[in-house]
């Protein structure tokens, strides 16, 4: 009996790499700066007004950072790929018999026979010619393209619910425990999204967190020592 493999849809991480990696660096620098930055004027100060402030402060500069930055990097790969894509264009239509020998060879270089890297080539420049240079030439494709608003929007995002965590710590907790209250939820901040972070990305669990609280401590430690340091001199 004979009958069609039933069919399936995979999810692979690459597909969804763009805006991943902006969400979890968004939340991140979100939770870690805001957090080391009410510690620090915490350790400094002698009431709650200045450290709320300087939060909100923090949340709010640090989101157009990131969005402006993540924009602007990634604008300038856009542009590149832009720049890349209207060279081949050029390519295909000026040699388009040269250009058709090099898909041919990239498929030879990859282990295929000459006559089956020549039939392959027919095949996929006959589907789309410079969708085919542009994926074995390049490397460009699609779940991969720069997407510069879309990096800036989730940056942004994401910085500004990773931020809000620790300040939303800083107006539960009395003044005097803000320095250790808002360490020590920011560190468990971090640790569930060096999880979550992980399991979007299929990476080890594990090393993740290790790795996210293991620099948000530090931060956070310096900002502390800074500000008792100023404190101390300003008293």
């Amino acid at each position: 009996m004979t009958g069609r493999a039933p069919s399936h849809r995979e999810r692979h991480t690459v597909d969804r790499i763009g805006w991943l990696r902006a969400a979890v660096l968004g939340a991140n620098d979100g939770i870690v700066s805001t957090a080391s930055l009410i510690v620090g004027v915490a350790a400094a100060s002698a009431d709650k007004g200045p450290v709320l402030v300087s939060g909100i402060a923090g949340l709010v500069a640090g989101a157009m950072s990131m969005a402006a930055g993540e924009y602007v990097s990634v604008s300038s790969q856009a542009d590149a790929e832009e720049a890349d894509l209207q060279r081949e264009k050029q390519e295909l239509a000026t040699m388009p018999e040269a250009e058709h020998a090099e898909l041919v060879g990239i498929y030879a270089a990859r282990g295929l026979p000459a006559d089956l890297a020549e039939q392959v080539a027919n095949a996929l420049e006959e589907a789309g010619t410079l969708k085919a240079h542009l994926r074995d030439e390049l490397g460009i494709v699609d779940v991969t393209r720069a997407r510069p608003v879309q990096a800036a929007l989730t940056s942004a995002g994401t910085f500004s619910a990773g931020a809000a965590l620790p300040l939303l710590a800083t107006v539960l907790l009395p003044f005097a425990s803000v320095p250790i209250g808002v360490s020590v939820a920011s560190l468990l901040f971090l640790m569930v999204l060096g999880a979550m972070g992980a399991q979007a990305g299929n990476a080890p669990i594990g090393k993740a967190v290790i790795r996210v609280v293991f620099w948000g401590a530090v931060a956070m430690a310096a900002t502390y020592g800074i500000g008792k340091l100023f404190g101390a001199s300003v008293s």
